[in-house]
């Protein structure tokens, strides 16, 4: 099949509005972050009193279901993965709130 260049372009837009609609909003995560107080006991790229968010990736890349794991630890708190000091639960959280947090601290908390 061969296609002319107003087809390319047309695709090639659609794929970009798409992948824009799916694009993780690093801002308001960072926001929802500091609002639930993860920043208290996160960052980025240092060990707080939690673990570095940039190890918490590392930590599960490659895995196909990081998301949802680090999702329901978010929700469900707990202790024992990156030591004995407990991180306390989000129960209050939305289900898509946690999806945002999750994949935010999967991409390394990016400020944009």
């Amino acid at each position: 099949m061969k296609m002319d260049f107003k087809q390319v372009v047309l695709a090639a837009a659609a794929l970009l509005i798409t992948a824009g609609a799916h694009a993780m909003d690093a801002a308001a995560a960072k926001a929802l972050a500091s609002k639930s107080a993860c920043l208290a006991c996160h960052a980025a790229d240092k060990k707080l009193v939690g673990p570095a968010y940039k190890d918490v990736a590392a930590k599960h890349k490659g895995q196909a279901n990081a998301e949802a794991t680090v999702a329901a630890r978010i929700k469900s708190g707990g202790s024992g993965l990156y030591g004995p000091v407990p991180m306390p639960p989000q129960p209050a959280l939305k289900d898509d709130e946690l999806k945002l947090l999750a994949a935010w601290v999967l991409a390394g908390a990016p400020d944009k």
